[in-house]
């Protein structure tokens, strides 16, 4: 898959901007503030129905404006138009596919696979579990339909428990328990369901993980990611693990007006060489597995969808030394389409332009031609 082309309108510093690109690698340069993330982040829209760099899609629109637009026409077997619009008086956004309109998100999650990787990637493999749990949630969702539906499933079931137990701490009514047990039945069917499909992408994508560490470190050092649940409970079956741990905090629960059990708990332990990296890995150790992920994350998905995911890497090779840079620039040839923002080309001689390369300058949100 390739993205052709995109066009933006009032999106951020954009006032009206057309980027054609290679099937390559394309360079997106400029200075900071300048508008080159931007052009990921409409990327990112087109692929997700949401930015990754802002809170609010209002946040997206230019200065003084009232609305924006993303524009892109994607290449697989077929050509797909993808249009976007963002209206802040109706406080509203509309995704057209091919000019039909699509409401849901869930019905473009994976048809446009995007592998992002960003500074704040970090958030992965040095933050809190929810992090970690954001990163795999998104990967099989984008190979699996079924997981992602579940996931909301298991949410909006969340919600609704969370919402009884408050209920229930301020009046203790029959009713109320007897809908309690209903949701709490839907918790274990969902979340055991969940738990088993995590379970089998994490044996899978080990692998994944594996060859790529190999491929820029080399075998001195072996990378693991091993899934909590499995580490504290091997030998237990999923849905009586749920009912005996949802019976031994059933009082807290209540106590607390909290969902205590679930994977929403959950955690993923990344390894190097059967040590916590979280832990115990240096500085480098972090970026380097922060990149790996996204690695594992592309070759995984074209395995799995028989997708070319887009590569997206905004602003990554300047925290890296020069030797991890070089093997990371010479391993993007193998994934076909990429995304690379840059402040200065000129310093980063370790990237090889070829002939099917693009280079596109950016200056205060417009398109520089040389």
């Amino acid at each position: 898959m390739t993205l052709l082309f995109v066009y933006l309108k009032n999106f951020r510093s954009h006032k009206n901007s057309k980027l054609n690109f290679s099937d390559g690698i394309n360079y997106i340069v400029g200075g900071n503030g300048q508008g080159k993330t931007s052009v990921l982040e409409s990327i990112y829209y087109l692929c997700t129905t949401k930015g990754y760099n802002s809170k609010s899609d209002s946040e997206v629109v230019r200065f003084n404006e009232n609305e924006f637009e993303v524009e892109g026409l994607f290449r697989d077997l077929t050509q797909n138009n993808v249009r976007i619009f963002f209206s802040s008086a109706e406080n509203r956004k509309y995704y057209f596919l091919n000019n039909k309109q699509i409401t849901y998100s869930a019905n473009v999650i994976g048809k446009f696979p995007i592998v992002l990787l960003t500074p704040a990637g970090h958030s992965i493999t040095q933050g809190s579990p929810s992090e970690r749990r954001r990163f795999v949630d998104s990967v099989i969702s984008q190979s699996n339909n079924a997981y992602l539906k579940n996931m909301l499933d298991y949410n909006k079931t969340l919600r609704q428990r969370s919402n009884l137990l408050m209920q229930i701490k301020e009046n203790k009514r029959k009713i109320l328990f007897d809908e309690l047990e209903a949701w709490t039945e839907k918790l274990i069917d969902t979340g055991s369901e969940i738990i088993k499909q995590r379970i089998n992408f994490i044996r899978n994508f080990n692998e994944f993980v594996k060859s790529s560490y190999e491929v820029i470190m080399g075998n001195d050092e072996i990378p693991t990611i091993k899934y909590s649940f499995l580490e504290d409970r091997k030998n237990e079956n999923i849905k009586e693990m749920f009912v005996n741990l949802l019976n031994e905090k059933k009082d807290e629960e209540l106590r607390r007006t909290a969902n205590l059990i679930g994977p929403h708990r959950d955690d993923f332990i990344f390894e190097i060489n059967g040590y916590n990296l979280r832990k115990y890995g240096s500085m480098g150790q972090h970026k380097t597995f922060q990149v790996v992920l996204r690695f594992a994350e592309f070759f995984y998905l074209k395995e799995i969808t028989g997708k070319t995911s887009l590569f997206l890497l905004d602003d990554v090779f300047g925290e890296l030394d020069i030797n991890r840079a070089q093997k990371i620039s010479n391993y993007l040839r193998c994934v076909g389409q990429a995304f690379i923002t840059l402040t200065d080309f000129t310093n980063m001689s370790y990237l090889e332009k070829k002939d099917n390369d693009n280079v596109i300058k950016i200056n205060q949100g417009q398109i520089i031609n040389d």
